[in-house]
């Protein structure tokens, strides 16, 4: 039997079908709230408003749950690699082992780009941020691909390909951006260790592929791989409700993630360590400055939109770091100032009552730090691992039947009708 929510407006009664998801959540679907009443909600940014139906991720802020394609994320950190994640995400499915070896060979033949790629590449002024590259460029490639119709694209070989070239781009932005010479992809590599190779190989000293790394790495990407309808991949699916190409939508997503809110919070994390830690300031300090709501500084890392428990990535991605450090007989002292951050906070009554836990970006930039990633390739490395999910909500979104180009209204606040006064006869 259909359920309904009933909404009164000046005395008038109006309903609206109640939709239920496939894990209890419920929805009020007010698509023809204007058509009937002439009102239309606010609710600034859209914490409380579905922008669509999606069968990708789940997530539950209270629990702590987090699942690609009804697969909790914690198995998936454990027992698979980013490519079969990728695979989950773009597919629907686990691939048989037969489709994952075919998807993988795939991602390695897709890999190499455009020899003329590297003009664009060298254009760039050499202080240029590896994220501002990286969306201009993944926005350029489908110049290279001139042969294809927007209309008719081959969906199922364009995935696959922007996965496969998005590592090789985004080192080849890194080396370039530095000097160096690019290193190419190998067929014999896997998806990460070909990405370490391409970032750290060189004529002075080889690379040695380290296979702890390399499954630490794919940890790291599989834990980004989706997030549900975060900023980028809203700005993914806004972008492509205008049925632009998958490149243009996924630059417009990159270019969200860019922000320190948002993608670039790692590097913010990293960088407000730094400056405790060469300033030497107290914790107590710190602290105390967190809790001024009139002092600017933010305790970056701590927090997060949906989450109002300890965020589940944040505990695979700090038992990761502490498992490789532990090994490798590693010392940072971010590392241990980040520990004792959290250890205050979390016995702080300021910070759990407002449910200030630890977020993924909490951790996960000491890790790129000491796998030697620069901090500002933080982001690009945050892109790699998102792209599964950004192409996947995009495919999704262009195959809803319910489809509509994205166009949010307002509540205009500016003032009324009013006459244009000639210049001469203003005062």
């Amino acid at each position: 039997m259909a359920e309904y929510a009933t909404l009164e407006i000046e005395g008038k009664k109006y309903k609206f079908p109640i939709i239920t998801g496939s894990e209890g959540e419920k929805g009020i679907d007010i698509s023809a709230l204007r058509r009937q009443t002439g009102y239309i909600t606010l609710d600034t940014g859209y914490g409380n408003t579905g922008s669509c139906k999606s069968s990708i991720t789940f997530m539950d802020g209270e629990k702590g749950i987090l699942r690609y394609r009804g697969i909790p994320v914690e198995q998936l950190a454990e027992y698979s690699t980013f490519t079969e994640t990728s695979y989950l995400l773009l597919n629907g499915k686990l691939p048989t082992r037969n489709e994952l070896n075919k998807f993988s060979v795939m991602l390695n033949d897709l890999s190499l780009v455009h020899e003329d790629m590297q003009t664009f590449f060298q254009n760039f002024p050499r202080a240029s941020h590896p994220m501002g590259i990286l969306s201009s460029m993944v926005n350029a490639l489908r110049s290279f691909y001139p042969e294809l119709k927007d209309e008719d694209d081959d969906i199922e070989k364009t995935m696959p390909r922007l996965l496969a070239k998005i590592r090789t781009m985004a080192a080849m932005a890194f080396k370039i951006s530095r000097g160096y010479k690019v290193v190419y992809p190998r067929p014999d590599l896997s998806y990460c260790a070909n990405f370490l190779n391409m970032m750290f190989d060189s004529p002075v000293k080889p690379y040695e592929v380290d296979p702890d790394v390399v499954k630490a790495l794919n940890a790291f990407w599989i834990l980004h791989a989706d997030h549900e309808q975060n900023c980028s991949t809203s700005a993914v699916r806004v972008v492509g409700s205008g049925r632009v190409n998958l490149y243009a939508a996924v630059s417009a997503g990159m270019a969200a993630l860019w922000g320190p809110l948002h993608g670039g919070a790692n590097q913010a994390v990293i960088e407000m360590l730094n400056d405790i830690h060469k300033s030497g300031t107290k914790l107590k300090k710190v602290i105390e400055r967190a809790k001024d709501k009139n002092d600017p500084f933010r305790l970056m890392g701590f927090g997060h939109r949906v989450y109002k428990t300890y965020d589940p990535r944040a505990k695979i991605m700090k038992k990761m770091v502490d498992n490789y450090f532990a090994k490798n007989k590693l010392e940072d002292p971010l590392l241990n100032l980040a520990k004792e951050l959290e250890e205050v906070a979390l016995t702080d009554e300021y910070f759990i009552s407002r449910n200030l836990y630890p977020n993924v970006d909490f951790y996960s930039g000491t890790f790129l730090r000491a796998i030697n990633i620069p901090t500002n390739m933080f982001t690009v490395m945050f892109a790699i691992g998102r792209l599964p999910g950004w192409i996947s909500q995009w495919k999704e979104s262009i195959d809803d039947p319910d489809w509509k180009i994205s166009r949010p209204r307002q509540i205009y606040t500016g003032p009324t009708e009013q006459q244009f006064v000639l210049i001469d006869e203003r005062e």
